[in-house]
């Protein structure tokens, strides 16, 4: 049997993150151009698939984008998603907790943005900075992490079980790209508002936030929650990997649109 898309991706216990596994690009047709239409035209099969889930209205999608600095969240957000109708997705970017929100469990901000039915919700950057960029720094221990990740996979559950599809998406860039793509926008003065000094001081954690990222990813992988990590030195194939999980997915979902209604048969309008 073939394996699918989402198989080929999917974390394992035997999966690591190293600098070389970045620049795979398993999907690729060796032709770019290609390979871009083949991105948009996936694109456009998502957002009919999310026309039938808007339409219908029961079932809810989480998509969770996780990666270091420059790794593509907003990229994947315009070429994975660009094309489907706004009025069924919502994009929530997550910064640094606020004075309200730190008074409250670290969930609480992300209770309040999960997808409402018929809604596919993007997070860029999402609750698992709170076992990731803590823990690099020492804010949290690894006893605390670890009642983390239980509170993590109750949480994802529990969507799971109100209706609620979860997809956990790690962008894998090495550290040269990344010096690469901070250095692209130092170098253009239209790239200016997204380079953060800030960046440069989470780069030197490089290897840290390497092995945070797999402990957490191994330790909130789940059936109803999984993780996949896409090789992302790439941009194109990593849109191309990650259109064809999510498309694969909401295929698997059955969708379809509500039946007609029978008292409009026939109707004609004046």
């Amino acid at each position: 049997m073939a394996t699918s898309i989402r198989e080929q991706f999917r974390v394992t216990k035997k999966t690591e993150i190293k600098d070389e596994n970045a620049a795979l690009k398993p999907l690729s047709s060796g032709d770019k151009a290609a390979d871009k239409v083949t991105v948009q035209t996936l694109a456009l099969q998502i957002a009919e698939q999310q026309a039938m889930l808007y339409a219908s209205h029961s079932k809810k999608v989480l998509v969770v984008l996780q990666g270091m600095d420059t790794s593509g969240k907003d990229g994947t957000v315009n070429g994975v998603f660009g094309s489907v109708n706004p009025e069924g997705i919502r994009v929530i970017s997550y910064k640094a907790p606020s004075p309200l929100e730190l008074q409250h469990d670290y969930l609480w901000r992300i209770h309040q943005q999960v997808p409402k039915q018929g809604e596919l919700a993007v997070f860029n950057r999402s609750h698992y900075e709170d076992v990731l960029i803590t823990r690099v720094h020492d804010w949290i221990d690894a006893a605390e992490a670890k009642r983390r990740y239980g509170h993590i996979n109750d949480f994802e559950r529990m969507l799971s079980e109100t209706g609620t599809v979860v997809l956990k998406f790690f962008l894998h860039i090495s550290k040269e790209e990344q010096r690469s793509r901070l250095q692209e926008r130092v170098d253009d003065p239209n790239k200016h508002w997204k380079f953060d000094v800030q960046d440069l001081e989470e780069r030197k954690s490089w290897d840290d936030y390497q092995k945070v990222y797999l402990q957490a990813i191994q330790a909130t992988d789940t059936d109803h929650a999984p993780w996949y990590v896409i090789p992302a030195n790439s941009k194109t194939h990593r849109n191309l990997a990650i259109a064809n999980i999510v498309l694969e997915t909401l295929q698997g979902m059955k969708l379809a649109y509500p039946p007609a209604k029978k008292e409009l048969a026939g109707l004609k309008v004046s």
